[in-house]
């Protein structure tokens, strides 16, 4: 029996029969073993990704890697865009030795197989989280999230509901997480018809739950909905707070009122309701992207004279409102400012930077931009692979996709719906078939159901080319896949 004070670590990276290499994990600080945790949870993704026709259990059994629940849920964490992959990879865990089952890791189990739709496989999880007692409100507001973003707007209600079911109480602050998840999901109409049934049941709405509607209604640019909420809300006794100023003002932005936006921003000046960093930035963002830069760069010193030093997001603001006027030097010297300061740039200023050049037909230098970032000390983000993979498809250099697409899979980073449609269907377009189906096999064998426009295309391109047989054992699949896909 091993010692319990040393951990195993063996590479994923070359053979699989290599010696195994013990640490000894009481000479290591809480951070080196954090990140020997990522690094092995990389390692997986690595090695189930390569090889996705294979048997997870055998892979990971020659891995002879030991298991520990911080390793199973960093793991099931890097495995969220491949759900069938994560279910496999959670039963091989929850049979080895160190394996303990906690909330955690199957909150982020839920959180996979919701992107692919297995919701009576997550059901069955819930069950056994009851079983164990290691069921909470996190689950079902999470398992509402992954119907409404399903658009299955019905099933997220009543997946909200069946908390008491299972023993929960519902509270306000439950219905407040169902109304705001409705309204990420573009469902905020619905999130309405729930306030009122549910005020009408008892429940009482505070000034959360009128922000929350009112940024709903300003995503979907419904000013007049908005207003009659807003009202509402103060004739119901609430004064509005600097989250409700954020949320009007971003709503305005938003319509593209900057001018009713301002004037928002110096009447809660006037009533000595101090703007937050948020709203600074949403000024930034707004009256960038109108390339209206002077007076978005005058909100930016404005904010670092009400004494907040600049954060990441304020400085990505700035980044993108350079960007909207073309003053790539500014750009530039920006980064170098965050750098000084401490604060980035992150993946997400890169991918501001990457969207404007590419817009402006500037694929060259963007190119260059994405290859310097890992030297630069920023690691592209499954989001920045995307743009890049896009952005080769568009130009037909499906070639150069490909080659981006190998480097993500490299490092352990999974692709999402939308890479594989983007890549197949410019495969498609260059009549690389074999290829195509080699990525849309793939695709099914991380478990996800191809959009049903991604299908027809490919189908009808295989049929253009006689290869009806191919046609007939993909929609075999497929029809598993919907049917019977997975097993809890």
């Amino acid at each position: 029996m091993l010692n319990p004070h040393f951990i195993v670590h063996k590479s994923t990276h070359t053979d699989l029969q290599q010696t195994v290499v013990l640490t000894d994990a009481s000479n290591q600080t809480p951070q080196v073993l954090a990140d020997k945790i990522v690094e092995d949870a990389e390692n997986i993704c690595k090695l189930l990704s390569k090889n996705p026709n294979s048997s997870v259990e055998a892979l990971l059994n020659k891995a002879s890697m030991e298991v520990s629940p911080s390793l199973v849920f960093e793991a099931l964490k890097k495995l969220s865009n491949a759900g069938a992959l994560a279910l496999s990879f959670f039963r091989w865990a929850e049979k080895q030795k160190g394996f303990q089952y906690s909330t955690e890791s199957y909150h982020a189990l839920i959180e996979s197989l919701g992107k692919i739709k297995q919701f009576n496989v997550i059901w069955n999880l819930v069950t056994d989280m009851k079983q164990k007692g290691l069921l909470n409100k996190e689950t079902f507001a999470l398992i509402s999230r992954r119907y409404a973003r399903a658009r299955k707007v019905k099933e997220a209600v009543d997946a909200f509901m069946k908390m008491e079911k299972f023993g929960l109480k519902i509270e306000s602050s439950d219905v407040n997480r169902l109304l705001d998840t409705l309204c990420k999901s573009r469902q905020v109409e619905r999130a309405q018809l729930v306030f009122d049934k549910m005020n009408k049941r008892g429940f009482v709405a505070d000034i959360k739950s009128y922000t929350i509607l009112l940024e709903g209604w300003g995503q979907e640019k419904n000013l007049s909905r908005l207003m009659e909420v807003y009202n509402e809300m103060k004739d119901e006794g609430f004064e509005p707070d600097v989250v409700t100023y954020g949320i009007l003002i971003n709503a305005h932005c938003k319509s593209r009122r900057y001018d009713d936006a301002i004037e928002l921003f110096h009447e809660m000046e006037a009533k000595n309701c101090k703007p937050s960093p948020h709203i600074y930035c949403t000024l930034i963002n707004g009256l960038g992207a109108e390339k209206r830069l002077s007076e978005a760069l005058e909100f930016f010193e404005l904010s670092k004279a009400s004494g907040f030093v600049p954060e990441a997001p304020t400085y990505n603001a700035v980044v993108g409102a350079y960007c909207w006027s073309e003053r790539m030097d500014d750009v530039q010297r920006t980064i170098d400012e965050m750098r000084k300061g401490g604060v980035g740039p992150s993946a997400r200023t890169y991918d501001i930077i990457l969207h404007h050049l590419i817009r402006a037909g500037k694929t060259k230098i963007a190119y260059s931009v994405f290859q310097k970032m890992s030297c630069e000390g920023c690691e592209p983000s499954v989001s920045t692979y995307e743009i890049i993979v896009r952005m080769f498809c568009n130009e037909d250099r499906v070639d150069m996709a490909i080659k981006v697409w190998d480097q993500m899979k490299a490092k352990g980073i999974l692709p999402v719906m939308h890479m594989f449609s983007t890549l197949i269907n410019s495969l498609c377009h260059e009549s690389k078939l074999d290829e195509a189906c080699m990525y849309f096999q793939e695709m099914l064998d991380v478990g996800i159901r191809p959009p049903a426009q991604l299908f027809s295309n490919l189908k009808q391109n295989l049929l253009d080319e006689g290869k009806k047989d191919t046609v007939v054992v993909f929609e075999r699949k497929l029809d598993k896949l919907r049917k019977a896909p997975l097993v809890s």
